[in-house]
């Protein structure tokens, strides 16, 4: 959950210094291993993470699955309940310890890594009784943590230009760890080391912007097998705490990104897409998106709403070599504080989950992703607005039409003479002769779709 999409009041809403040290261990530039796609499969329970391994990710070529909060939080219909924990146990919403661990189990077996999104900044506000029955009040956690091990600055962020104020006072009312604690680091270390023992392979560390880039260093720094770890920290203008401090714990997520995509589809031209990655975190350290659940509701990405122009920019984030991609799949919903459709039993029949993991046009190219993994990109072609295409050296070649009219040209695509099956519209086996034929040059004449894209891969 981001401070941005953290404006909200404690009533009933919540969407979410100093120098870095050097780790003991080395920062991982992209998930390791040879797939290194992730889906997020926001608010889906996690049996039903479980099956999509087993049917779709796996299969797919997904390298990790992130999945959502595994601790106790408030009660609520609201998505960002997970995002309220009263303890460390896995009594939420989406499941408990048993099917969790199932879940690991199922998605290994399926070769797919699990990544959890980890809420460790802050506890919740207010009191009540938790969903594993688990009563508290603000400030007192019982089992986990009281009021020592807390800020003293209890009050709600009010200047981000003030490295203390973000990382030592309170996110929209939210009781903030005192990270820089022996005590507290000692008892996240142990709750993530618990997760790690279920089978998980690595975190997505929320909010980690509010939590000094030295406390997340040192709390990572207490296991014994921290894994893979990737940070949010969104990147401000001006602001005091930079996504640059955190490389060397692990990747960022980039922000910028995602807005740069949309600037790109929805009328900034795609030329500019040529040089995404300037201004930007280093592609070794940088965790790719199109949209996230914070940003799908603030308007700074394009959503699945937009439609074609969703797909083709989840097509160029997979097609590119910047990065690590992240595609994110969550539901359908008009209240942007709606909670997951029956409670998260996701079902991708029932349209009201976008599940945009198993869209053809998606696993396709997670299966292109993997196929041309270290080949440089070369070969740029743009119209000048509305369409582009490159090669990734010998193994790929992407071609994406924005336009509102098909696009016919001939290209030079650096692949092996041969026919090519279009893995964007149909999976390799299925493409049944409707292939692109590539001269003995390795030039193709292709037709591209209207608001669509074709891309081939050895």
């Amino acid at each position: 959950m981001s401070s941005r999409a953290a404006r909200a009041t404690l009533a009933g809403l919540l969407a979410a210094g100093g120098l870095t040290v050097l780790a003991p261990w080395p920062s991982q530039a992209t998930p390791p291993g040879e797939k290194a796609v992730t889906a997020t499969l926001f608010e889906w329970k996690y049996d039903a993470v479980a099956t999509a391994c087993t049917d779709t990710l796996g299969p797919a070529g997904y390298g990790y699955v992130e999945v959502s909060p595994a601790t106790e939080h408030i009660q609520g219909d609201q998505w960002w309940t997970s995002y309220q924990p009263v303890s460390y146990r896995i009594a939420g919403r989406l499941g408990d310890r048993e099917s969790f661990a199932a879940m690991v189990e199922s998605c290994h077996a399926a070769g797919v890594e699990v990544v959890a999104d980890a809420v460790i900044n802050h506890m919740a506000a207010g009191s009540g009784t938790g969903t594993g029955g688990t009563s508290y009040t603000k400030y007192d956690y019982p089992g986990t943590f009281q009021d020592q091990d807390f800020h003293t600055c209890r009050k709600d962020i009010a200047n981000y230009g003030d490295r203390g104020d973000v990382q030592n006072c309170e996110l929209v009312g939210l009781a903030d760890l005192d990270t820089g604690s022996d005590a507290v680091r000692t008892t996240i270390a142990a709750y993530l080391s618990d997760l790690r023992s279920l089978g998980v392979d690595g975190f997505r560390i929320d909010a980690a912007k509010h939590m000094s880039a030295d406390d997340v260093a040192a709390i990572k720094g207490k296991m014994s097998d921290p894994g893979f770890w990737v940070t949010e920290v969104i990147h401000g203008g001006g602001e005091a705490v930079q996504p640059e401090e955190y490389t060397s714990i692990g990747d960022v997520d980039e922000f910028r990104y995602g807005g740069h995509l949309k600037s790109a589809f929805q009328g900034g031209g795609l030329p500019g897409l040529k040089s995404i990655a300037d201004g930007k975190l280093a592609g070794t350290s940088a965790r790719t998106f199109v949209d996230n659940w914070d940003t799908e509701r603030n308007g700074s990405t394009l959503t699945h709403k937009d439609g074609a122009a969703y797909t083709l920019a989840n097509v160029f984030m997979l097609a590119s070599p910047y990065g690590s991609p992240n595609v994110f799949s969550g539901y359908t919903w008009t209240d942007k504080d709606a909670g997951p459709p029956n409670g998260g039993a996701a079902d991708c029949g029932s349209g009201a989950w976008t599940c945009t993991h198993a869209q053809q046009a998606v696993t396709g190219m997670v299966g292109f992703h993997n196929a041309v993994a270290g080949a440089e990109l070369t070969d740029w072609w743009d119209d000048g607005s509305s369409a582009l295409a490159f090669a990734r050296a010998g193994k790929g070649f992407v071609a994406v039409n924005n336009g509102d009219a098909e696009l016919n040209r001939t290209f030079t695509t650096t692949l092996p003479a041969g026919t090519y099956c279009n893995v964007v519209a149909a999976a390799p086996d299925s493409c049944d002769g409707d292939g692109t034929t590539v001269a003995d040059d390795g030039t193709a004449t292709i037709t591209v779709p209207a608001r669509g894209a074709v891309a081939l891969h050895t």
